[in-house]
């Protein structure tokens, strides 16, 4: 039994449910007198797509020519750098694994003149003593051409014993169908060529030549690639990549800017933050309130949303459009998160379960499996682990499971909060779990032992959500006290505290950042505040919903706000430079992390 009584009522609404007006922003005295101003430049989707996806087919990595490509350019950046003792080093260990290629390399040119001599015990002996990815294929060829030669030379009881005791085991690596047949029609005929299959037999020489030549490009004989290691180099080959990565990454944006941004790190890709000043997109399907979202993987095409009508939707960012309903559930949605790549959704209801979805195929997504616990009762949180390999589950029990996508087993429990627990979330390391629970607490818990490692009790109300920075140095923690509150996890000391929104009585409305320059929430009135990280002023609100905003969802690559609402609707936001109304939207400068009003 859930102790949530505020939201028995809470999907009756009193107004029409037509899709809403376009949503307005409502920009603050601190954006519009900003003083530096920069011009930006929304790239509509149709251009985004021009930009060659960064995909595997681009080059094998394990292509032994880009194996030592790569070696040389990290070798050159060391030298360049001053670390020649690190470059010896990995030189040395790159000529490990080269001879042990050389070796292969050796094991394959002695196998080839095994053949072409007719030595097939030696080939036999290289076959039993080397690792060949198509061992079974290459036995069956070797036999096959020492059974022809024993056909050819007339000794059928030789023959008959290759062909029963190697032939036949290996009869599935035939070249074509009937090939085994016409093997066995051999014994019975005067000639080779009697036989359909190989009447272009052309005698010992020829066909061991052949086979030689087939082995070859089979095994990949060719040194692939040796001739890059005398191959001209151009000077500072690593730094010029990561340019032209990091341009690739500014090309494909949704918005440009005209000042050319200087990038502070190479660790995350570049994606510049933009306030939205307009509604873009309104998503109505829901037949109730919708409690979460969460983009379906890295890209923002689709976004997803989990309603008290007991569905999960997925829906086109673009289009707007429902591509997908996910039923199953027999109570309201409380939470849903979804993997990076997109391909799987993971739910929390209020019928005591979670819900893992394969959602590859969008025209027939599938529940693969349902974690339920006895007497848990409503799930509100749900998340994955930064490896994406454990799912963090916590609810209305007071309970936090940890549990194993491989095994599908509940593979460690954290118990020690009073009261349910909202929101639970890994840190980006993934060696802690941080709770957030309605006895107004911040928990932290070691993932190993399962015990809580240090609490903190500075909010003066429920607390409905936990988030952490990209970074892994900031938390962000909303509450029942009209606040959210600015963290720093290495000191757990409060840094900031974001007022201004209403989060006084309903379950749970949830904060996120932005970036690393601002903050995101939702609120009891209907706005979704934006702050300014370090200063705590708002710098945006977004009217457009209807009724509480209970979530909001950046994403940088698509450069969109996605929120969700009591009023049904799933609602995007987006700048739009056209809009000289609305000047107070922010461009995230990379140089010194601070914010650029533009026009």
């Amino acid at each position: 039994m859930s102790d949530d009584t505020e939201e028995a009522n809470d999907t009756a609404l009193t107004f029409a449910h037509t899709k809403p007006c376009i949503g307005t922003a409502q920009p603050t005295a601190s954006a519009q007198n900003a003083d530096a101003r920069l011009g930006l430049h929304y790239h509509h989707s149709e251009r985004s797509r021009l930009c060659t996806e960064a995909s595997a087919e681009l080059f094998d990595e394990n292509s032994p020519r880009i194996r030592r490509d790569i070696i040389r350019i990290i070798a050159q950046y060391l030298d360049s750098q001053g670390y020649t003792s690190s470059k010896v080093t990995l030189y040395d260990e790159a000529n490990v694994k080269q001879q042990h290629e050389n070796n292969y390399i050796s094991d394959v040119v002695r196998l080839r003149a095994a053949i072409v001599d007719g030595e097939w015990s030696e080939v036999d002996r290289i076959c039993s003593s080397t690792y060949l990815k198509e061992k079974k294929h290459i036995l069956y060829n070797v036999y096959k051409q020492q059974y022809l030669e024993l056909i050819e030379d007339h000794e059928s009881q030789k023959a008959f014993a290759t062909l029963n005791k190697h032939l036949k085991p290996l009869e599935s690596q035939q070249s074509f169908q009937g090939e085994f047949r016409d093997l066995c029609y051999l014994l019975t005929t005067k000639s080779i060529q009697d036989a359909p299959a190989f009447r272009n037999w052309d005698g010992v020489s020829s066909s061991r030549e052949k086979l030689a030549e087939y082995l070859q490009n089979i095994l990949e004989f060719e040194i692939v690639g040796r001739e890059s290691e005398h191959q001209h180099m151009m000077p500072n080959r690593l730094a010029t990549l990561l340019r032209q990565a990091v341009a690739y990454q500014i090309e494909s944006c949704q918005y440009h800017s005209d000042a050319i941004p200087l990038v502070p790190t190479i660790l995350t890709d570049y994606a510049p933050v933009v306030v939205p000043n307009t509604e873009q997109n309104s998503f109505v399907g829901h037949l109730g309130n919708i409690k979460c979202t969460a983009y379906v993987g890295q890209c923002g095409r689709h976004v997803a949303s989990g309603s008290s009508d007991n569905t999960i939707r997925v829906w086109d960012t673009e289009t707007s459009e429902c591509v997908a309903t996910l039923r199953g559930h027999t109570a309201r949605i409380w939470d849903i998160c979804a993997d990076r790549t997109g391909s799987t959704l993971v739910s929390a209801s209020g019928d005591g379960t979670v819900k893992i979805w394969d959602i590859r195929d969008l025209n027939k997504p599938q529940c693969t499996a349902t974690v339920a616990t006895e007497n848990s009762g409503d799930v509100y949180s749900v998340s994955l682990n930064p490896l994406e390999s454990h799912i963090i589950m916590a609810g209305y029990d007071r309970t936090i499971r940890l549990y194993d996508r491989v095994t599908g087993r509940i593979v460690q429990t954290f118990h020690g909060h009073e009261l349910s627990v909202a929101h639970a979330v890994s840190n980006p390391l993934g060696n802690l779990i941080i709770s957030g629970s309605k006895d107004q607490t911040v928990k932290f818990w070691d993932i190993m032992s399962g015990t809580c490692v240090k609490s903190l009790r500075s909010h003066l109300g429920e607390v409905t959500s936990v988030a952490t920075s990209d970074s892994g140095m900031l938390l962000l923690s909303s509450s029942k006290d009209n606040s959210n509150r600015l963290w720093d996890l290495r000191s757990l000391k409060q840094l900031h505290r974001y007022k201004g929104h209403q989060n006084t009585s309903k379950n749970f409305i949830r904060s996120s950042f932005i970036g690393d320059s601002l903050v995101v929430g939702g609120s009891e009135d209907g706005i979704v505040y934006i702050w300014d990280r370090e200063s705590t002023k708002i710098v945006q609100r977004l009217s457009g919903h209807q009724g509480i905003v209970y979530d909001a969802k950046w994403n940088p690559k698509r450069g969109i706000l996605c929120s969700a609402s009591d009023d049904w609707t799933l609602k995007t936001w987006w700048f739009d430079p056209s809009n000289s109304d609305m000047p107070g939207s922010l461009f995230s400068s990379t140089q010194s992390g601070g914010l650029f009003a533009i026009n």
